[in-house]
């Protein structure tokens, strides 16, 4: 089989380096190029990392990105011209975001995850089917975990699991959204889904769904406890991104769940 070649975007970012970390154990691939949003003098891996520009993306099958959502237009208005595909880990989009990117899945394969865990897609999964089996009777929340420097709030992964929920209920997830709560010791159940994330640490990821009925709990949750998961999840979404035609996918599409 032939590797793939592959762009690293974010090179320099926790989980570029972790792409590159893990990929030296992963034959499939072959790292090509590095990019990052500002001048990096040293090569990594015998790479000089360049900006995101046509040139850099010419020669490759595939690009990971897990930056900012403004990097992420960047690389996708190239790679919808050069008509390559893209992994997407990057959260943090806005409402209108989200469509645009379905506005260059029209034109290139584009697998897009809030997290690449098969872990945390099952539980987006439970989610949903716990949402849609316990109905209206019970409020839920979310509650997550992460490491000090992670800048956006609700995690990516967090609104995943509000958005299971509201799947779960057939409702819109926007219209569902409730209240942000950042460092909160507790926080209340509401009519709508309210979000608390902790930043502390170097804590890599933890997540936690709950139902209240008032008479009883339900709580759903998982915890990371290796970056490298992630990595390794981008990595089988790549590879299965490779066989597909344009359009927008998720590590759902990938897992096979129904």
């Amino acid at each position: 089989m032939k590797k793939i070649s592959l762009a690293i975007t974010g090179c320099m970012g926790r989980m570029g380096q972790q792409i590159i970390k893990s990929i030296r154990s992963d034959k499939d691939f072959k790292l090509v190029t590095l990019t990052e949003n500002r001048k990096i003098s040293k090569k990594i891996n015998g790479i000089k990392p360049s900006l995101n520009t046509e040139k850099a993306f010419k020669n490759v099958d595939l690009i990971i990105d897990f930056t900012v959502p403004k990097c992420t237009f960047e690389v996708l208005k190239i790679a919808s011209k050069l008509k390559k595909r893209v992994v997407i880990g990057t959260t943090g989009f806005t409402k209108k975001q989200e469509n645009l990117i379905k506005t260059f899945s029209r034109k290139i394969p584009i697998l897009k995850a809030g997290n690449m865990s098969l872990g945390i897609n099952l539980l987006m999964y439970l989610t949903e089917i716990t949402s849609k089996s316990l109905g209206n009777s019970f409020l839920s929340k979310v509650f997550e975990i992460h490491h000090k420097h992670k800048k956006d709030h609700p995690s990516g992964t967090a609104l995943m699991l509000g958005k299971g929920i509201a799947v779960g209920k057939n409702k819109n997830f926007y219209k569902l959204i409730g209240k942000k709560f950042l460092n909160k010791k507790s926080f209340p159940y509401g009519k709508k889904i309210n979000f608390n994330s902790l930043r502390k640490g170097e804590v890599i990821g933890e997540h936690e769904v709950t139902f209240s009925s008032g008479k009883e709990i339900i709580t759903l949750n998982h915890e990371a406890f290796d970056r490298a998961l992630y990595s390794e999840g981008a990595f089988t979404a790549a590879k299965w991104l490779m066989k597909k035609k344009p359009g927008l996918y998720s590590m759902r599409d990938v897992l096979n769940f129904k």
